[in-house]
């Protein structure tokens, strides 16, 4: 998998989600590789984007697509600050990305064993399948501008059901969860509660 996330600060939410809708109906079904796409705009104003296709080189392609960059002159328009990155290694638990969450949180920062931080998440998938099956897929993305830096992609059934789950799981009361979060620095949480979903077909 390969992932593209690009945000920024939302100068026009309305015209942000005029616009991935308009990339959903005109260029989506050319989009060769697609998997799916998590849109959002935070609480205090960021937008953030995370798509996902099967290769780095279908994502490319698509990029490259004239229609597509017309496209993307268009949207940019809607925001400041943008930052674009690339991940081309990614891992996921579940089936990654759902269109079936109400709730998705993003989470970036940066850690100096990601080979660590990957090993032990894919240790607690057994405990998240029977424990939090409210979590319906996940994506942890790396940056290949800044090694270390990653994008985490959290599907939830409910923002009810992530906040409950939290109060009765507290990280540092699981030992593999707490050394997960050890490992990480400079986090920022992206909480999107009205994420706008879309995948094939």
């Amino acid at each position: 998998m390969f992932i593209k996330v690009i945000q920024g600060r939302a100068t026009n939410p309305p015209g942000i989600r005029r616009d991935v809708g308009r990339w959903q109906r005109q260029l989506a079904a050319d989009a060769d590789g697609w998997l799916g796409s998590t849109t959002g705009i935070t609480e205090d104003g960021w937008s953030i984007t995370v798509i996902r296709f099967a290769s780095e080189a279908q994502a490319r392609r698509n990029s490259d697509r004239p229609e597509h960059r017309e496209w993307w002159r268009d949207a940019s328009q809607h925001l400041a600050r943008v930052a674009v990155h690339d991940a081309p290694k990614v891992h996921t638990y579940g089936d990654g990305g759902s269109d079936q969450a109400g709730f998705v949180q993003v989470i970036q920062g940066h850690t100096e064993d990601m080979e660590r931080m990957v090993s032990l998440g894919c240790d607690q998938e057994e405990v998240l399948t029977r424990d939090a099956p409210h979590i319906l897929g996940m994506t942890v993305a790396e940056h290949a501008d800044r090694p270390g830096d990653f994008t985490q992609t959290v599907y939830y059934t409910s923002e009810q059901d992530a906040r409950r789950f939290e109060r009765e799981h507290p990280a540092e009361s699981e030992p593999g969860m707490a050394e997960v979060f050890s490992l990480m620095r400079d986090l920022r949480y992206c909480d999107l509660r009205e994420p706008w979903l879309d995948s094939p077909g």
